[in-house]
């Protein structure tokens, strides 16, 4: 556990480097990037002390790491390592993917009316992944045009149709980790949002 947490800690200092590298060099999506970065970082964090939902500190390194590897992308590695961009958005996709499980599991175990079978749930997150993936693709459609239409530099930006099929692929494989291996650490924030929801309804 505090292995976990020092790996988090690091991540997030080697972010914040990169916000005050921006602030020093002048370089405006460094110090966007990096921010955004940060403050993705500090939701468990922020969720566990304000709403006391017993994170797992594998999640708040789960969530780090999806980050950061999206960060070092955008620092060059996406144009010299040719998997990364696979590789970052199988992370993401993950994110997504135990978010969309953790809410559809506090349903089934708030309502007797609603039973959401394992077959179904399966089902569910490879929708709500690939919904979320296919949004994330006319938005970087949207960036270029913009680009293109403007000259402006954005962060995003789409490389073609194969590129945007292998996207959607490596989506899939991270929902696929989450259905089989995500639910232990899931579980408990389930419950606890569960019981969240019996409280306010009292």
């Amino acid at each position: 556990m505090r292995n976990q947490r020092r790996l988090t800690r690091g991540m997030q200092l080697i972010l914040l480097g990169l916000v005050s590298y921006g602030l020093v060099a002048g370089q405006p999506k460094a110090i966007i990037n990096g921010s955004i970065a940060l403050l993705i970082t500090a939701l468990p964090a922020i969720l566990k002390r304000n709403y006391a939902l017993p994170l797992d500190p594998w999640l708040g390194l789960w969530i780090t790491t999806a980050v950061f590897l999206h960060i070092l992308g955008a620092r060059g590695l996406y144009v010299h390592i040719v998997w990364w961009d696979h590789l970052t958005h199988a992370m993401s996709a993950s994110l997504i993917a135990g978010g969309g499980y953790t809410a559809a599991r506090a349903i089934d175990l708030h309502s007797d009316e609603i039973h959401i079978p394992r077959r179904f749930a399966f089902a569910y997150i490879f929708i709500v992944v690939l919904a979320f993936g296919i949004i994330w693709e006319l938005l970087e459609f949207g960036l270029d045009f913009t680009a293109e239409t403007t000259g402006l530099t954005m962060p995003l930006a789409q490389h073609g149709l194969n590129d945007t099929i292998r996207d959607l692929m490596f989506n899939s494989v991270g929902a696929l980790v989450v259905t089989i291996f995500g639910q232990a650490h899931l579980t408990d924030t389930a419950e606890t949002i569960r019981e969240r929801f019996a409280r306010d309804r009292t």
